[in-house]
């Protein structure tokens, strides 16, 4: 990463760092991003079928190695990641920095804050479904009954509002799609208001998480949560020029 364009962005304690991604790129600039995967990263690359899933894992594999860098001071390529039973990715080496990745669409999005656990998730705004099927299965019972107040016309963007919430406290917690997701509520009525209604397993435990959603491009919505009350959150687009 190019320092003189990079010098300002210093990640405080309390604060996160959330950067939106586009990874459509073009042949040059997805070799550059290659060139900074590990080994085992390549080989995985490789066997994407489809040459769109391969772009998103290199350039945000990429982007992630290079600020993971930046942050750390480490040279990007040095960085080591481990992933934790449910896939949850982790640096190798100990540290107090703490990031989350998610993608969707043409979009990434990846988030930084230390000493907190941290989960981001992503969706690209699709229409071509029931949302009231789908919540049916995964949602729970409060969102279920939010949901069917809300317009027709507004059910699908109060449907992804509730599910990048959810998905974004699975992540924090590192539980994967094994976490039943009926057991806690999630608003899904505002993006301004987003907020941790309930969790039955420990009824305290929706105070210790700060949730957000955002819109980090038009016809997608994120969720970001942390887990603890952080006094900023600093948005970034990621330039390519930087690289």
């Amino acid at each position: 990463m190019k320092y003189s364009e990079t010098h300002f962005i210093h990640l405080k304690p309390n604060t996160t760092h959330l950067w939106s991604i586009n990874f459509v790129v073009d042949g040059n600039m997805y070799t550059k991003y290659h060139n900074l995967l590990s080994e085992d990263e390549k080989l995985r690359a490789s066997k994407f079928r489809f040459y769109k899933d391969k772009r998103c894992y290199v350039v945000t594999k990429g982007i992630l190695r290079l600020l993971s860098g930046f942050y750390l001071n480490k040279v990007p390529k040095s960085i080591s990641f481990e992933y934790k039973t449910y896939g949850k990715p982790e640096f190798k080496h100990q540290t107090d920095l703490n990031f989350n990745v998610s993608h969707s669409g043409d979009m990434a999005v990846i988030a930084f804050v230390y000493d907190h656990a941290i989960g981001v998730d992503i969706e690209k705004i699709k229409n071509d479904f029931d949302t009231l099927e789908i919540a049916s299965n995964f949602f729970s019972k409060k969102e279920i009954s939010a949901l069917q107040k809300i317009a027709h016309a507004k059910q699908h963007i109060a449907f992804y509002r509730c599910w990048t919430r959810k998905e974004a406290l699975i992540k924090a917690k590192g539980n994967g799609l094994s976490f039943p997701l009926d057991q806690f509520s999630m608003t899904l009525d505002s993006d301004l208001e987003a907020e941790l209604l309930e969790t039955k397993w420990d009824l305290t435990e929706k105070n210790n998480w700060q949730l957000l959603s955002f819109i980090p491009n038009q016809g997608y919505i994120a969720a970001l949560i942390v887990g603890s009350i952080v006094n900023n959150v600093d948005y970034f687009n990621w330039d390519h020029n930087l690289v």
